[in-house]
């Protein structure tokens, strides 16, 4: 635990793999050094315990991809915030109702704190595709239909993308989640462009059931 304090006070925390953390360097990216730690909620109270300030964790609303059930997946969740998270992001997802369901069933589990949406604006469907292929993310069947209908157009791809995407995080706004996490993966236009579109929305001001004027 010692080195592991030692790289917080000058390193990045990046989350575990197995038993192990591993620390990186954020001027490079690379992994610097691997410590010890029994899981991620041990990974959270040691952080709690020793140093000031806010720690987040990765939840799952289509279900961890190693988790035999949402139930248990909830638990292990639950042992999260209880170590010390303070807010949650999402895994990427396409269907606002997992989400809903999935805030639902963590809050039926007593966990209280706010549940980030995230968001990956597709930029292109190939690419986008791998992804959710390798983290077990769901493409609905309309989008993927809209997608394939585009044939490979990169632009027409690119801009279903991005209306997709801004009418996702409007839906989200207006129904009281408390954020948005883009998953940009260093494309900034598609998210320049739909924080553009939610900025003239402004759907975060039904939620609060404030009038939205022009």
């Amino acid at each position: 635990m010692q080195e592991i304090g030692h790289w917080i006070n000058g390193k990045l925390v990046k989350g575990t793999s197995g038993r192990f953390s591993d620390i990186y360097n954020p001027a490079t990216g690379e992994v610097q050094a691997r410590v010890a730690l029994a899981s991620p909620a041990e990974l959270a109270a040691f952080i709690k315990e020793n140093y000031d300030f806010a720690v987040g964790g990765a939840c799952f609303p289509e279900v961890h991809p190693e988790a035999p059930d949402l139930d248990t997946d909830l638990n292990y969740l639950k042992q999260k915030v209880d170590a010390g998270a303070e807010f949650l992001v999402t895994q990427l997802f396409f269907d606002n109702s997992a989400y809903f369901k999935f805030v639902d069933a963590a809050r039926e589990k007593g966990i209280d704190v706010p549940i980030l949406a995230g968001i990956i604006p597709v930029t292109g469907y190939a690419h986008t595709k791998r992804i959710c292929d390798l983290c077990d993310a769901t493409i609905p069947a309309h989008l993927e239909q809209a997608m394939l209908a585009a044939e490979g157009d990169a632009e027409a791809e690119f801009n279903l993308g991005v209306a997709y995407a801004a009418q996702q995080c409007a839906e989200l706004l207006a129904a009281g989640a408390p954020g948005i996490h883009f998953y940009a993966l260093n494309k900034a236009p598609a998210t320049r462009a739909v924080l553009g579109a939610l900025r003239a929305a402004r759907p975060w001001l039904g939620a609060r059931g404030e009038a939205v004027t022009a």
